[in-house]
């Protein structure tokens, strides 16, 4: 085979591959009772991430994950 010949052949299976998992994407979101995702690729359930500073409350008695608390030395 040459190299064009391998390359289409690759070409067909990635075209394949994407036709197959749109089809296992509509057939997941029908078992779990969503509507299937449109043909853009992107998903219904997209949540935007507002740019202004979360509120500092939120954070308060915290600590920070695998760092231990504020308090303490690590380990």
């Amino acid at each position: 085979m040459s190299v064009q010949d391998d390359l289409a052949a690759v070409k067909r299976r990635l075209q394949d591959l994407e036709h197959t998992v749109e089809e296992l994407e509509r057939r997941v979101g029908t078992e779990r009772g969503a509507s299937p995702t449109p043909a853009t690729g992107r998903a219904e359930s997209m949540v935007t991430i507002p740019d202004a500073p979360y509120d500092a409350g939120m954070w308060t008695d915290v600590d920070d994950e695998g760092l231990g608390a504020r308090d303490h030395h690590a380990p």
